[in-house]
């Protein structure tokens, strides 16, 4: 393939990729082929020259978005700051982050049911936040019982994930700084130290 025309195909396979992001953007969360084509300005048989079928796809159009997002992954915070300021700087990052993802978090959840690969690639995400959220508070934690330690860091992993943000945004119709401070408070009660009995 010469030049001219591998740049083409990688220019119309990023069309057809940002076209598939944009409709999902939109609250179309299972795109015909010709509506992908349509809004990536290609002839829909022309779609599968660049991917297998949907599913390869949507795999690529998740993967892409994750690449996209990865500095919003970083915390502005060492396990050995004040608490505070580690919990501040843990939901900046949480609600940036989540931000960020947008639709392709709802995406990703929805086809992870029926393709390995995407489910593969959310587990590792979450585990990558849990772990996130475990150094970060490790002092706290480790001043727990260990079964205590575990199910604190549970709580905080769920209340603080991509669904409790949505939950709390599209359920509850809060705003997103309420939102950061529902995440502030739950998280600085449940690592608080026990209180001594009188």
């Amino acid at each position: 393939m010469d030049d001219g025309r591998r740049v083409r195909r990688d220019r119309n396979r990023d069309s057809v990729v940002d076209a598939m992001l944009d409709l999902y953007n939109d609250g179309n969360y299972a795109p015909s082929a010709d509506e992908i084509a349509e809004r990536a300005g290609l002839s829909a048989r022309s779609l599968f020259r660049y991917f297998e079928d949907i599913d390869d796809l949507c795999r690529v159009a998740i993967s892409h978005q994750i690449d996209r997002v990865r500095p919003a992954l970083d915390i502005d915070a060492r396990p050995d700051a004040p608490l505070a300021g580690r919990i501040a700087a843990f939901v900046e990052q949480r609600l940036r982050l989540f931000d960020a993802i947008g639709s392709i978090g709802h995406v990703s959840r929805i086809r992870a049911p029926f393709q390995p690969v995407v489910a593969a690639e959310l587990s590792v995400a979450r585990s990558f936040l849990r772990h996130q959220a475990a150094r970060l508070f490790s002092p706290e934690l480790a001043a727990m019982p260990d079964d205590l330690a575990t199910t604190m860091l549970g709580v905080v992993d769920v209340v603080t994930s991509f669904e409790g943000y949505h939950l709390l945004r599209d359920d509850q119709q809060l705003s997103v700084e309420q939102i950061g401070d529902a995440f502030t408070t739950a998280i600085t009660r449940l690592l608080a130290p026990p209180t001594s009995a009188v």
